[in-house]
């Protein structure tokens, strides 16, 4: 703890789950294509907003506080969560592959804050092109 650091509120890292690598070297997360995968997100704080997102997904559900007892939002890409405060996020898996939890502040992933959810399954690459783009119409 460096007292200093703390109240100018420059820290050296950013962190999951309490120390660099947690969930990239450590204990990446993993799921299979197919499953809805929940994550419960918190910032412990104790000064920094954080825009929770995982590249690559939209939340199909989002809990806001961490309140699952609320209607939640749907299809939401990034969750902003208060310092000491939560958000809990659903979202099915569609496509094999390596997706990077971050906050959407990307400069901290080089300070520590950066996630892995390892998903086992195919890697349909058809999926990102489902049907035709279409153009809104010009106003």
């Amino acid at each position: 703890m460096d007292y200093e650091k703390l109240i100018s509120e420059r820290p050296e890292y950013f962190l999951f789950n309490g120390s660099v690598g947690a969930l990239t070297k450590t204990h990446p997360l993993y799921a299979n294509v197919g499953e809805t995968v929940r994550i419960y997100f918190g910032v412990g704080g104790p000064n920094f907003t954080s825009s929770f997102h995982v590249i690559g997904e939209i939340f199909d559900r989002v809990y806001n506080f961490g309140s699952i007892t609320a209607p939640p939002l749907t299809d939401v890409q990034t969750v902003t969560v208060p310092p000491g405060g939560s958000a809990v996020v659903d979202f099915m898996i569609d496509r094999g592959g390596t997706y990077t939890l971050v906050d959407h502040a990307l400069s901290r992933a080089e300070r520590g804050l950066a996630g892995y959810l390892i998903v086992d399954g195919p890697e349909d690459d058809e999926i990102m092109h489902h049907g035709p783009a279409t153009q809104k119409p010009a106003q």
